[in-house]
């Protein structure tokens, strides 16, 4: 079972360690990966009263990367994302629940050019360790495929086959590390800078 007074409580992800990828056929034959390399976000756990948990992440549509330069600007061109126009890819948690012992349904609302869909993402939680620092890390890990052409990416090109170069349907891919974020400590330093305010 899950280690509830760990699990519970607010967490950072840590973009350095976390990936928000990608999957889609090229051509019919071959996978083509990618990533946003600039991830923000927040999670707030209640085991105990699920309703109360939470949570939001934004994207950077101007981080992503698929290895190919020339692929990635097409990528950010108005062809695909449009990252000038619509920066940021987000997803906002409206209903949390534990499926199963470390399994979660996160649905939300996933907002890609900005057309926003309610999706159900399952993540199961890989494990909850202690950092080389101390600090109180949780991994996460999901995917769900997803037909693009609901966001408006629409764009595509016809083969001699008969089929298409890139697949309507997408694969997400989520790896997450999260960091909790200890308020309590935050709030003793912070009284602890009241006290000194008072002395001078």
């Amino acid at each position: 079972m899950i280690e509830h007074e760990k699990v519970n409580g607010d967490w950072e992800i840590d973009p350095a360690h976390t990936r928000i990828g990608f999957s889609a056929k090229h051509a019919m034959v071959t996978t083509v990966r990618g990533a946003f390399n600039d991830v923000t976000g927040q999670l707030h756990v209640d085991t105990e009263h699920p309703e109360n948990s939470w949570a939001k992440v934004t994207m950077e549509v101007a981080s992503i990367d698929t290895r190919s330069a020339q692929r990635d600007e097409h990528l950010r061109s108005a062809d695909f994302f449009d990252a000038e126009k619509w920066s940021q890819i987000t997803f906002v948690s409206t209903h949390i629940e534990e499926v199963d012992d470390r399994a979660f349904g996160v649905t939300g609302d996933l907002t890609i050019r900005d057309i926003t869909r309610q999706v159900m993402i399952p993540l199961a939680l890989t494990g909850i360790e202690t950092g080389a620092f101390g600090e109180l890390r949780a991994g996460f890990e999901g995917s769900r495929r997803l037909n693009r052409r609901d966001f408006g990416l629409e764009w595509n090109t016809p083969l001699d086959s008969g089929g298409v170069l890139v697949s309507e349907k997408i694969t997400l891919e989520f790896e997450i590390s999260a960091v909790k974020t200890q308020p309590e400590q935050a709030s003793e330093e912070s009284d602890e800078d009241d006290e000194d305010d008072k002395d001078d």
